[in-house]
């Protein structure tokens, strides 16, 4: 007898059951590793579409010419790039909760905040060089209206590119009012060897004016700027916290594994870390800054997509240091070295004429007007629009660490 005869109806319905049963886990299974399945790809999408366009970008931003490179104008570029680089690392970090919690992620995800905090005082100390700057600029504005104008308040003449232009005469009384408004320029722009004791002591000569005839000249000078404290202490140095961000910053391996959304993951805050010590060094770079100092240790590894622009940019900027510091420069701002190189010629000219002027130096005084109204343009246009970048550069990256830190807390007590 066949073996079903020995099971009743109750018997059939059970091994029915069962087999549907089955059948709907297997199902239930299948499902499950498709959407596992679905959702990894989608990350991957996600982290590969970040890393291109970390490479596209600082493409574009390494491809510039010598002149318009560490302009305003590519510093405003710059940060713009770093600010959807972060927005678009913020979306991966919120997308990926679980796996960022979990370890080794969650102690890379920690030191990135740890280098953010130390992010935070270079963007306020990068401000405070704006700041500087802004004071720099109403010095030469003072020097543009001596030479290009006639008329007695020199602080009210509004600077019009156009008309100061048209209206050089270079009378003797222009040139000893140039000739005063250089010197204050050259003592509010000082050496870069003297710039960190003077920048240091803004917090306390900013809208002073001193009673004691001992008082060193620059304290004198700037103490006719408007008052400004800065936001870092006296004992605080861009140049080393700089070195304390790029400590232990180490590529994470790669391997046959890294195939791994993890892996991908862990490359991802790598190339995060990286960008944001890359522009964090060219604004310490670029801008007045307590303690200025570009040694650190800075590494693009080959096997990254966005390795050779990085290393390009980097290579350029040193380079362009190394020539600055043969002149003592407050910064490698394209703008501040035209400052620099044509307010010291057009000093020599000054201390050197004599009435009445030779067409040639005429020709000269009138080329270094014009580039140092051109200048004074740039900053101008350029130098509000700059501050709030790096204010939207400390906002994006207080908000992401903030969110971050809240998740992985929340992770460490479930």
């Amino acid at each position: 007898m066949s073996s079903t005869a020995n099971h009743g109806p109750s018997s059939l319905f059970s091994s029915f059951s069962r087999s549907i049963f089955g059948v709907r886990q297997e199902q239930e299974q299948v499902h499950s590793v498709e959407a596992a399945s679905n959702e990894s790809v989608s990350c991957n999408v996600e982290l590969e579409s970040f890393q291109k366009s970390v490479a596209d970008r600082f493409h574009e931003l390494s491809g510039v010419s010598d002149e318009e490179l560490l302009s305003i104008d590519w510093m405003q570029k710059l940060l713009t790039a770093f600010i959807c680089c972060q927005e678009e690392f913020r979306a991966i970090l919120l997308n990926n909760k679980e796996q960022v919690s979990k370890t080794p992620l969650d102690r890379m995800i920690s030191e990135f905040f740890d280098r953010s905090v130390k992010a935070l005082d270079i963007c306020n100390a990068s401000r405070d060089g704006i700041e500087i700057i802004r004071s720099w600029q109403k010095h030469l504005e003072i020097v543009i209206c001596a030479i290009g104008s006639n008329k007695k308040s020199l602080t009210e003449v509004e600077i019009n590119r156009h008309s100061i232009l048209q209206d050089i005469s270079l009378t003797e009384g222009q040139f000893r009012r140039a000739r005063k408004a250089l010197m204050n320029l050259a003592l509010a722009m000082p050496d870069e060897k003297d710039s960190g004791s003077v920048l240091s002591q803004c917090k306390r000569s900013f809208g002073r004016h001193s009673s004691s005839k001992s008082k060193d000249h620059h304290s004198a000078v700037l103490g006719h700027s408007k008052s400004h404290s800065w936001s870092v202490s006296r004992s605080w140095s861009a140049a080393k916290q700089l070195q304390s961000i790029a400590s232990n910053l180490v590529p994470p391996r790669v391997t046959e594994n890294n195939a791994a959304t993890s892996s991908r993951l862990a490359i991802t805050v790598y190339t995060m870390n990286t960008i944001l010590l890359l522009v964090l060094w060219t604004l310490v770079a670029a801008i007045p800054c307590q303690d200025r100092g570009l040694n650190i240790q800075f590494s693009a590894p080959r096997q990254f997509s966005w390795s050779i622009p990085v290393a390009s940019l980097y290579e350029r900027i040193m380079e362009e240091s190394k020539k600055r510091e043969r002149r003592n420069s407050n910064g490698l701002l394209k703008e501040i070295y035209q400052v620099e190189l044509n307010s010291r010629h057009m000093t020599d000219l000054v201390d050197s004429a004599q009435f009445p002027l030779t067409e040639e130096q005429k020709m000269e005084v009138e080329q270094d007007l014009k580039v140092l109204v051109d200048v004074c343009e740039a900053f101008r246009g350029g130098l509000d629009l700059l501050e709030h970048q790096v204010r939207e550069v400390f906002r994006k990256i207080m908000t992401c660490r903030t969110e971050g830190l809240d998740y992985l807390a929340t992770s460490s007590h479930a």
